[in-house]
């Protein structure tokens, strides 16, 4: 579904976007393609594509999958609708490894492809003569790390934690399940890990199954916010709330609002506004001809009630400072 049509902007930006471009890139004609609005996460993409967009005067279409995570086929089609009008970037955050791979075959040879946050399998990029100028992401498995050093601090050694992880076979999810089973080593064990599809409703369900079979667990890492919801839901109803750690992994204002109450115990955020942010930036470095990095990280912070006041009143830039892998490119 294209969602904006053609967003236009003359410097409407905020906070430290609130300054001309440091070298001219009006009329830069760029596109975007991200899974759906339904999850607040990409909702926040979004604004951070649009407003860089705005801020460097680049006409900027954007479109969302009408369908969450199980608009592949749509998704994919919106991607050929933009790939016609040879725009001078892309930046894609598809919703499989290799949905999109035939659409972005479509784009024209030498054409910048910028992927964000979920990654694009390498090798049927390849085998479809795709080539992705640069990946920039969160290290999963690093979070995952930070959400196991979270848990070790809220929780005694050797204590029992849960996972609650994603759709099975999803590569964030995996690879954040894998940091904190490597984080827990040592400090507290991982009891049971069930798959709950990135939903509130159904970690609840999991949740509450898990707290029956398993009262004496100390706490639960559920691999995103709305999950980690949901699993609040269920230790709040099973009268555990303030006794089993819940940590999350996002960073979503709700789950901001849940850490400050104390519904949640921490969560890792990553920031997918500073994602679109470095997906047009790096889009413009590309098309004014600078070499982009092959890997970026995206910042990923602990959000704890110790400084979630601070993350929600810098939402939705990171809690710390960051310096762009791509800004000091634009000056030169």
């Amino acid at each position: 579904m294209l969602l904006a049509g053609l967003i236009t902007a003359f410097a409407l930006g905020c906070g430290e976007g609130d300054k001309r471009p440091a070298r001219d890139t009006r009329g830069v004609r760029l596109a975007a393609v991200i899974k759906g609005l339904e999850n607040p996460y990409f909702v926040t993409m979004r604004d951070g594509l649009v407003a860089t967009a705005r801020r460097h005067e680049a006409p900027l279409r954007l479109a969302a999958s009408p369908a969450g995570l199980q608009g592949t086929a749509g998704q994919a089609s919106d991607l050929e609708n933009l790939a016609e009008d040879r725009a001078d970037c892309y930046v894609v955050n598809p919703i499989s490894q290799t949905n999109l791979v035939r659409s972005l075959a479509k784009i024209p040879d030498g054409t910048p492809i910028v992927n964000v946050d979920s990654l694009v399998d390498k090798a049927a990029a390849q085998a479809a003569g795709v080539k992705i100028s640069s990946y920039i992401g969160t290290d999963n498995v690093a979070g995952g790390a930070l959400a196991a050093d979270a848990m070790a601090g809220l929780v005694g050694r050797g204590a029992r934690v849960a996972v609650i992880a994603g759709i099975p076979g999803d590569s964030s999810s995996g690879d954040r399940t894998q940091g904190f089973r490597q984080g827990a080593h040592g400090r507290f064990d991982v009891i049971e890990t069930v798959a709950a599809d990135f939903e509130r409703e159904k970690a609840r369900l999991a949740a509450e199954e898990m707290l029956r079979a398993h009262p004496d667990v100390d706490g639960f890492f559920a691999v995103n916010d709305l999950m980690a919801l949901g699993v609040a839901d269920a230790a709040r109803a099973a009268g555990r709330q303030g006794r089993v750690a819940v940590v999350g992994f996002d960073g979503i204002p709700e789950a901001l609002a849940a850490v400050k109450r104390g519904a949640l115990s921490a969560t890792v955020a990553q920031y997918p506004y500073s994602m679109g942010q470095l997906g047009i930036e790096a889009c413009l470095a590309a098309v004014g001809g600078k070499p982009l990095p092959a890997n970026v990280d995206a910042p990923v912070q602990v959000v704890t009630k110790r400084n979630v006041a601070r993350a929600q009143a810098n939402f939705p830039q990171p809690v710390e400072h960051f310096d762009s892998a791509f800004r000091a490119l634009l000056k030169r």
